[in-house]
């Protein structure tokens, strides 16, 4: 297009854009639109009548422009625009599909399949069986095909028996689109049908009986490969519609007949590989039916497809070790999704005869293969793969996660394990080693951790009172109340906590000692102690708390307090006054099981901040009466913010209800 036309046409275009749809001329001028020689002005056209009012006049006058038998440009564009009008159109062209040029007929039945409106259903099953024109009728059984109507089914099963070979194919797609397979022995006739065999294959997948399988089995060993390919869509099909109980004789069937083909493996690999989703869904049931090792990094791959991932990892549970094997040779190459598959593959089918190649792995340079490389090292039950991971103890990143699979390896061989767990904490290891050994070694261990109490490093110190207080919980307290006076402050925490847990109301002298602590840290565990064991003794500190500058501090004074019990009305006034939102909205939390707090949360309604209204509104919802109403209802017609409109409504709702 030479330039002068380019900027002529990009006139029109704008102009349409742009067109006044109220405007007297408006629907003539975008008719006039539908007829320009340009593609781009035909669809700004189309597009443009949709907005018109008088929509059923415009209709009428799209139905017009479908008799224009020169202007093929224009009748398409006529036709998507009609395709949008939706229920408006459907009357319209359902007169239309009587009229007495087929041409017509037709454009009316393949519009009526687009719009898709079950009020069309009965006149199309009429065009499908009586129409004298065979494209009418063909247009008509796909439009069946994409509105999903009992009657609509029924009528195309009748179909399948008309002598026109185009309609059959036709009806036999758009059953397969409705997801109404025909009664087995119809199927059965139709497979002997060359041309009718591929779709035939499609509904029998849609049918999960074993008898179906067999069938599709028989495809699978047919000498032409589109024959296979939908053989192998069918099971796809089955194996997704099929229930769990019947997938095992599912698979023998399968597997059976793939034992007696020549190169199954082969195109099955080839399938594997194809862009076609539905292809690789049916090879995946093929692959777990030949379990040839080969395949496994093949249908690794398969799970960048996230819908298929449950059908691939059942299906690499079905490879044995070799699969395994196969699986590590191909990590370094894989995409993301299969390297996550496999690894998961891995870690449950590995045994003592993968040690080399897991260690040979842990030499890789990616993280997420090493860990997955320590996990299967773990489950391996070989003396071979403890050094491997002892080895690991003193590396920062790896080390939780070998210490979890030397446990694991204790169950085979525990002094073994106990030993390198031992020699890597001398050497300083981390706390999760020490965690492993009283996992390991039991009560035997309570020495070793009590002198890593009061000798070892913060870290190790800090972990030695919290283990201590699992395995021994009285000595554990006394551990704890010597570490509050440690220098470190991870460890008053930990010491702290400890307190907490285990602890009850007299431990609020200790716990006085830990709210009066220099660090932040250890007041803010001490906090949430007080509350956790119940040290109701403490309640006036925790009250003289509630507006302490620091938020943190505020807010877990107010959780003790409620946690205690001891929050009365006047502490709670003094809390929803905070200058922090979220100590107002926990002292809100707090105070909804008491009159006070309810009509705090009234008052709340009107806060500046949009989110302390909302959490006042959900208290109101769950605890307000009727007399809480009016207020809700007025603070709702003057919300602005949607997030607290939302919980007003609901508000309104619950107590509406009361």
């Amino acid at each position: 297009m030479i330039e002068e036309g380019r900027n002529a046409e990009e006139a029109r275009y704008r102009a349409l854009l742009e067109l006044d749809v109220s405007s007297p001329g408006a629907r003539e001028e975008l008719v006039a639109g539908l007829h320009d020689e340009s593609w781009r002005v035909r669809r700004a056209a189309a597009e443009g009548l949709t907005r018109l009012p008088e929509r059923e006049a415009v209709v009428e006058r799209l139905v017009s422009v479908l008799g224009e038998r020169d202007e093929t440009g224009a009748r398409n564009a006529a036709a998507e625009s009609l395709a949008a009008m939706g229920e408006q159109a459907v009357g319209p062209l359902v007169r239309l599909l009587v009229h007495a040029d087929p041409d017509q007929r037709k454009f009316a039945a393949d519009i009526l399949g687009q719009l898709g409106r079950l009020e069309a259903e009965d006149a199309l099953v009429r065009a499908m069986v009586e129409d004298g024109d065979l494209n009418v009728r063909v247009a008509a059984a796909e439009a069946l095909g994409r509105m999903g109507g009992r009657v609509a089914a029924r009528a195309l099963e009748r179909i399948l028996h008309d002598p026109e070979p185009l309609l059959q194919l036709s009806a036999l797609e758009s059953l397969a689109a409705l997801r109404h397979p025909p009664p087995l022995p119809e199927v059965v006739r139709l497979l002997a049908n060359p041309t009718l065999k591929r779709s035939a294959y499609r509904v029998l997948g849609l049918i999960p009986q074993l008898a179906a399988t067999e069938l599709v089995c028989r495809g699978l060993g047919s000498e032409s490969r589109s024959t296979r390919e939908a053989a192998l869509v069918a099971l796809g099909t089955q194996a997704l519609l099929s229930e769990s109980t019947q997938r095992s004789e599912m698979d023998a069937a399968v597997r059976l007949a793939l034992r007696r083909l020549p190169r199954a493996g082969e195109w099955v690999a080839a399938a594997l590989l194809s862009e076609d989703g539905e292809l690789r869904a049916g090879a995946l049931v093929a692959a777990a039916a030949l379990r040839e090792p080969r395949l496994a990094p093949l249908v690794a791959e398969v799970a960048q497809e996230e819908r298929l991932m449950p059908e691939v990892v059942r299906t690499l549970s079905y490879f044995g070790p070799e699969a395994g094997r196969e699986l590590l040779a191909s990590m370094d190459r894989f995409s993301f999704p299969a390297r996550e598959v496999a690894g998961q593959a891995l870690v449950e089918m590995v045994d003592a005869t993968y040690v080399p190649e897991l260690v040979q792995m842990l030499e890789w340079g990616e993280l997420d293969l090493k860990m997955v490389a320590v996990q299967a090292l773990g489950r391996t039950r070989s003396l071979d793969a403890v050094e491997p991971l002892a080895r690991l103890l003193s590396q920062s990143e790896l080390c939780a996660l070998a210490a979890r699979a030397l446990v694991s390896l204790a169950a085979s061989f525990p002094a073994r394990v106990l030993q390198v767990l031992e020699d890597a904490l001398t050497h300083g290891a981390e706390p999760a080693v020490l965690n492993a050994l009283v996992r390991v070694g039991g009560t035997g261990m309570l020495p070793l951790v009590r002198r890593t109490a009061r000798e070892a490093s913060v870290p190790l110190r800090a972990t030695a009172v919290e283990v201590l207080a699992v395995v021994d919980p009285a000595g554990g307290l006394e551990m704890a109340r010597l570490a509050l006076a440690d220098e470190a402050t991870r460890v008053r925490v930990a010491a702290v906590r400890v307190l907490g847990q285990l602890g009850d109301a007299s431990m609020a002298g200790l716990l006085k000692r830990a709210l009066g602590d220099e660090a932040l840290e250890v007041q803010l565990a001490a906090l949430d102690a007080v509350g956790e064991c119940g040290a109701v003794e403490r309640a006036a500190e925790l009250e003289a708390l509630v507006q302490h500058p620091d938020g943190a501090i505020a807010f877990r004074a107010v959780q003790s307090l409620a946690r205690l019990g001891a929050l009365r009305d006047e502490v709670l006034r003094r809390a929803v006054t905070h200058g922090d939102h979220e100590v107002v909205k926990a002292a809100l939390l707090a105070g909804a099981v008491s009159a006070e707090g309810v009509s705090l949360a009234v008052e709340l309604l009107g806060h500046p901040s949009w989110d302390v209204r909302a959490a006042a509104a959900r208290v109101l919802g769950d605890s307000g009466g009727p007399a809480c109403l009016p207020a809700t209802r007025a603070a709702l017609e003057a919300e602005m913010d949607s997030l607290a409109r939302r919980a007003l409504e609901d508000a309104v709702d619950r107590l509406s209800g009361r």
